[in-house]
């Protein structure tokens, strides 16, 4: 997936379409992919595997940012469109069916892997994150973006959930600390923690708290419903 999504739980291609031509959705993944990127870094040339690529979105990003991109996604339906989207634009981006926990890549194949709110709607994270860092170079970085767990959004879902949507039944969102853990545990050491999306699920909201958006970030996790850390192989310098 390559946003916070919809905040009604529906996925899929007409649901992300309907997501971004919204003004909550607009301001919302705008913020997430500026974090996302102000994390991965200057991307020329580099090797770039999206696990979780959805639609391309952000894999697209990445290759207009010169990258070299890899996406892979298990929705058929998904990374179909995700290479429609590449080849309407002549964008040699290659997109895979596979699992983020099954990643069919050699050890150390990307400079940079990214992973946006997938962690929260697999079964096991912990597996994804482990088999994200084996395919990272040892010069290499990983940035996952995630959904908050204490915040106005994730509050509303929950209570989705609860009503009966299984997307949001199934998801569990986690807090910078235990997204910490997860990347250590996988044998990585992280080296930023940052977050985004401040405001409530509210449009007007969005458009009067989104420039303040970045200030928040820099204050506190607490309250935010985006989370991103990046992380590189333990031991690396730079």
């Amino acid at each position: 997936m390559t946003s916070t999504d919809t905040v009604s739980g529906d996925v899929g291609p007409a649901a992300y379409a309907a997501w971004r031509s919204s003004t909550l959705g607009a301001i919302t993944e705008a913020l997430e992919h500026r974090l996302i990127f102000e994390l991965a870094g200057d991307l020329a040339g580099r090797s770039v595997l999206d696990v979780g690529c959805g639609d391309g979105t952000l894999a697209l990003a990445a290759w207009r940012r010169g990258a070299r991109v890899t996406g892979v996604d298990p929705d058929r339906r998904m990374f179909g469109i995700a290479r429609e989207r590449a080849d309407a634009i002549g964008a040699p981006v290659t997109f895979v069916e596979g699992y983020g926990e099954r990643l069919t890549f050699a050890d150390e194949s990307f400079d940079l892997v990214l992973a946006v709110t997938v962690l929260c709607f697999v079964p096991d994270a912990a597996e994804v994150v482990r088999e994200m860092a084996r395919v990272l170079r040892p010069r290499g970085r990983l940035v996952i973006g995630e959904l908050g767990k204490w915040n106005s959004w994730a509050a509303y879902r929950r209570l989705r959930g609860w009503f009966g949507s299984p997307t949001w039944r199934a998801a569990r969102f986690r807090s910078a600390a235990e997204l910490r853990a997860l990347v250590e545990q996988a044998g990585l050491e992280v080296r930023e923690v940052r977050s985004a999306i401040y405001y409530p699920p509210i449009a007007l909201l969005a458009r009067l708290m989104a420039p303040l958006d970045a200030a928040f970030g820099r204050l506190t996790t607490f309250g935010a419903a985006f989370i991103a850390v990046a992380a590189v192989p333990r031991g690396q310098q730079s």
